[in-house]
Formats: structure tokens, C-alpha cells, sequence
């Protein structure tokens, strides 16, 4: 495959995958499934602030659409377990531990920092390293190393354990 089919796919599959949350009530919001808690609450009080129907500029009857479509999402996504329920519904899946990032159209008042910076959901929840397993090793054996020791100048000393 030459670069410029490549590129055509990756796009491809990036376009489908915006269509694929783009009438849910994580677009609404402006988020990606795999935003936190906080990134939601802090999506909802600046929209609810924008469409409130006391507050904005739009027509009465279109913000309080708005609003409710607003107060809906944030109800369902602020409930875990409603929140879990909703995943399945739109297939995305929380126990899969990578997957692919996707550039969602964001909002003005969306935050760069909310936007995750690489393809994990969260940084507990990646595979371990060879370096971090490496360690890990070295750190248990040296944890026997130490305890075998201790039993050797124990017994050599003649005490008991």
C-alpha cells in the first residue's frame, strides 16, 4: 500500500469513527466517550450557561430545546452506571485498553487540556513496559535475595526462627 492509499484509509477511518459519536450525548457536550468525569461537568456548566433560556441571545423556544437536550445528556453521562449502560448502547467499549484516538470537532469552549494525549483512556490503565517489568523483577528478587539471606545468618548463628 503506497502513502496516499494510506493516507485515504487512515482518514477514511477517522471520518467514521466521528459519525460514529457524532449524534450522541457525548457530542453534545463537545467530548469523546473517554472523557472524565470533571471534563464533563465543566463541558455542562459552560453550555448550560450559554443556552440557558434566561441568558442567551437565542429564541426562547430553540434554547430551551437546547437546554433540555443539554440537561438530558448531563444526566445520563454524570450517573456512572447510566453512563455505562449508554456506552454499550452506542458501542463504545471502556474495557478495551487502547483504542484508536479520534479528532472530534471541538467545541470554542472546550479546554486542549481535556483532550487526552495518547491513544490509552487513562495512564493506570496501560500495559506495563518491558522497563517497568524489568524493574519489577528486580525489585521482587531482591526482596527474596534479602529474606533468603536473613534465614542464612539466622541458622548460621544457631537461632531459631
Amino acid at each position: 500500500m503506497n502513502q496516499s492509499e494510506s493516507k485515504t484509509s487512515s482518514s477514511q477511518t477517522k471520518l467514521r469513527q466521528i459519525k460514529r459519536f457524532a449524534h450522541t450525548h457525548y457530542a453534545i457536550l463537545g467530548l469523546h466517550p473517554s472523557a472524565s468525569p470533571i471534563a464533563i461537568r465543566r463541558a455542562y456548566r459552560e453550555l448550560s450557561k450559554r443556552y440557558h433560556p434566561d441568558t442567551t441571545q437565542l429564541p426562547r423556544q430553540q434554547a430551551k430545546a437546547k437546554f433540555q437536550e443539554l440537561n438530558e445528556a448531563y444526566a445520563i453521562l454524570s450517573n456512572p452506571e447510566r453512563r455505562s449502560l449508554y456506552d454499550l448502547q452506542i458501542g463504545y467499549s471502556r474495557w478495551n485498553v487502547i483504542q484508536t484516538p479520534t479528532n472530534f470537532p471541538h467545541s470554542h469552549n472546550s479546554n486542549i487540556n481535556d483532550v487526552p494525549n495518547s491513544a490509552y483512556l487513562d495512564p493506570t490503565d496501560r500495559p506495563l513496559s518491558a522497563g517497568e517489568i524489568f524493574a519489577l523483577l528486580l525489585m521482587g528478587t531482591t526482596l527474596l535475595g534479602c529474606l533468603l539471606l536473613a534465614i542464612a545468618i539466622a541458622w548460621l548463628r544457631g537461632d531459631a526462627l
